[in-house]
């Protein structure tokens, strides 16, 4: 979803951060695939020596060593017509003879025998063979690849993430099997951690730019127009309930509005005027800290209640619409958005949120229509407009039509006159420019953004992207992105767009501790799975250069 509070909207390549390599995906960032394969249907994955026998010599007495060649040479035989039960007899003899003194052939030996007994899916006998062949050989890339996918066959992502990204390293990142088992693993390790780390996450407030950007993507969210209502009466008389809970969010004490909104509810039908108000501002804020459950518990509520505000209810399926979203579920979702649109169809929230989603879907033309609609039914909602001019600008390049691309452009620009105070409208405008190259004008719109909401971090980040992508100004970027952390020190995007910056760089350490910064922060499973699959590639990649000796700054020069 292109958002001025996000990094997917921007054509920086933060996708270098896994394991400080060139990579691309839509929700997490993942490995660049640099090259296709070919999967050969058999093949013999065993090492072998060559064995010149055009001359015959006259028998003589082997060495243990020459004696242990031969019976590896003779277990690969019996690999290559399938006995592998045989073939383990014959390296368990290779193993037996080998003098010991000659580790580089013992580590061939046990790869070998762990190629036989992956074939027989003994996946502890695999990565034990594995793990000597290793302690032999600490750099052999075929052990490590193959110890790695038994440990992939039995879930032991930690260690396969370090064995893959071992690989990856040596081989400079050549390797398109390893890249595609990053990935994977990466995934899952980061799904595992995100769901430990939300059974035991607190809830956080987030930042005041934060709070701000949510509501204001609501056209139509009748609650939050009686917050700014001030024919209440405020400040006469000790306030309860959701009275109370309005005064908070005026001052902006947002800790206290949950509070608030529970004594609202807590009250009977016939003292509480407001809980239908209070029930849907709670779940507002169980969101934004990341309560879900207790979110879609209020939302479930509201939607169920007979006799409710047609608007609030619309507004309350549209929220608990996000809410399966983020929970990654997408048939919900849909049901959610088609009910709204069945009893607000002329809501234009229900169109502009529904045409996020399809975006992330990246069903582009869906989206265009939604967001056409969303403007139609709503002319000044300034969010809406600028996400229906990005829509119409990702379908023109995706189907390389000109006279749309030029009019998506055009209405940029025409949404800048019409809404000069929208600062979404400057920062997607100021993506698209940056992805055309037109890095200058871009500089400038950020600048006017900056002027309008100079709390908004993450206008800074952006900012600070596009000198990097621009000028190369690396130091530049990141003092950009440090003031960002000034300004607002909840702003999750800084932290995580900082963090990929410093994995570039090769400043693994910091760029762990700013990853943890962002997923402390982090509200939904998917946000948090996204952040620690980023954390965990630094954390494996500190690791690897650590027991290899290598330098990670070279290597991240490299990749």
């Amino acid at each position: 979803m292109a958002s001025s509070n996000t990094g997917s909207g921007s054509s920086f390549p933060k996708w270098q951060i896994a394991l400080g390599l060139g990579a691309v995906s839509a929700v997490g960032l993942s490995y660049w695939y640099l090259r296709t394969t070919k999967k050969p249907q058999l093949k013999d994955t065993s090492d072998t020596i060559s064995i010149d026998e055009s001359v015959k010599e006259p028998a003589k007495e082997l060495s243990p060593l020459e004696r242990a060649q031969q019976y590896k040479t003779e277990g690969n035989d019996m690999f290559k017509r399938g006995k592998f039960d045989e073939a383990i007899n014959c390296y368990n003899k290779a193993i037996e003879t080998c003098p010991t003194e000659f580790k580089t052939e013992l580590a061939t030996y046990y790869q070998n025998r762990a190629a036989a007994y992956e074939n027989l899916k003994k996946w502890s006998s695999v990565i034990s063979d594995c793990t000597k062949a290793i302690e032999l050989n600490s750099k052999y890339e075929k052990a490590l690849m193959r110890r790695a996918k038994a440990e992939e066959v039995v879930k032991d992502w930690e260690n396969c993430l370090d064995d893959v990204t071992c690989v990856c390293l040596l081989q400079q990142f050549q390797n398109q099997t390893a890249l595609l088992m990053a990935d994977r693993v990466l995934k899952e390790l980061g799904k595992k951690h995100a769901q430990e780390a939300m059974r035991s996450r607190k809830p956080v407030i987030p930042s005041k730019t934060f709070i701000k950007t949510y509501f204001a993507s609501f056209s139509e969210d009748v609650v939050f127009k009686k917050l700014r209502e001030v024919g209440d009466p405020l400040g006469q008389g000790e306030l309860t309930g959701f009275l109370k809970a309005k005064l908070a969010f005026a001052t902006e004490k947002f800790d206290e509005i949950i509070p608030a909104c529970t004594e609202e509810i807590n009250l009977s039908e016939s003292e509480s005027p407001y809980k239908v108000e209070a029930l849907s501002l709670r779940a507002s804020f169980y969101f934004l800290t990341g309560c879900m459950d207790k979110a879609l518990d209020d939302l479930s509520t509201i939607i169920n209640t007979e006799n409710c505000d047609a608007k609030i209810k619309v507004n309350s399926l549209i929220k608990r619409a996000s809410i399966y979203m983020q929970n990654e579920k997408l048939t919900e979702c849909l049901q959610d958005f088609d009910k709204a649109a069945e009893i607000g169809a002329d809501v234009s929230d229900v169109f502009h949120h529904r045409g996020q989603v399809k975006l992330l879907m990246e069903k582009t033309d869906e989206a265009i229509v939604d967001f056409k609609k969303a403007v139609d039914i709503n002319p000044n909602f300034s969010v809406a407009y600028v996400q229906k001019c990005y829509s119409d600008y990702r379908h023109a390049m995706q189907v390389q039509d000109v006279p749309l691309l030029m009019e998506s452009l055009a209405n940029f620009r025409k949404g800048i006159e019409k809404f000069p105070t929208c600062v979404e409208t400057y920062v997607l405008y100021a993506q698209v420019l940056t992805e055309k190259q037109d890095y200058l004008e871009a500089e400038e719109l950020y600048k006017k953004a900056i002027d309008i909401d100079p709390r908004n971090a993450s206008i800074h980040v952006h900012r600070g992207l596009l000198r990097l992508q621009w000028k190369g100004e690396i130091e530049q970027a990141v003092e950009m992105m440090k003031e960002a952390i000034k300004i607002d020190d909840k702003c999750e995007f800084a932290y995580e767009t900082l963090g990929t910056v410093e994995v570039q760089r090769g400043n693994l350490v910091v760029a762990i501790d700013l990853f943890n910064k962002a997923i402390a922060l982090a509200r939904s499973e998917m946000e948090l799975t996204h952040l620690f699959s980023l954390r965990d590639a630094a954390t494996s990649q500190l690791k690897v250069t650590t027991r290899l000796g290598i330098d990670s700054q070279h290597m991240s020069s490299k990749s």
